[in-house]
């Protein structure tokens, strides 16, 4: 008997253990060869990085980041501005920080 479990009781907690490392859930998370990186040279990229990964960019909340990806492509950074998706002073915070890669 393993801590004193039933031997039932045994196979069940084995079998359940299996599912678990089968499913992957201690496996470390692949990224997709075909996905474009969202970080270059330590900036992030605006056409391609997620909600997190927006607010961790200087002045960049919740309503900010939803509306980069929102209006997502970006042909450059200044159609952050152009398209009025946040105000010259949030800009001014992140310029130096983020790239549009197509």
């Amino acid at each position: 008997m393993i801590f004193g479990m039933t031997f039932g009781r045994t196979v069940r907690f084995a079998t359940l253990l299996l599912m678990i490392v089968a499913c992957g859930s201690f496996a470390s998370p692949v990224r997709d060869t075909d996905t474009p990186p969202r970080t270059t040279g330590g900036r992030v990229d605006i056409n391609h990085a997620s909600n997190a990964e927006l607010k961790t960019l200087p002045g960049i909340q919740d309503a900010f980041a939803a509306a980069i990806v929102k209006n997502r492509p970006y042909k450059n950074k200044l159609q952050l501005l152009s398209k009025q998706v946040i105000p010259e002073a949030a800009y001014g915070k992140i310029k130096n920080k983020i790239v549009a890669k197509q």
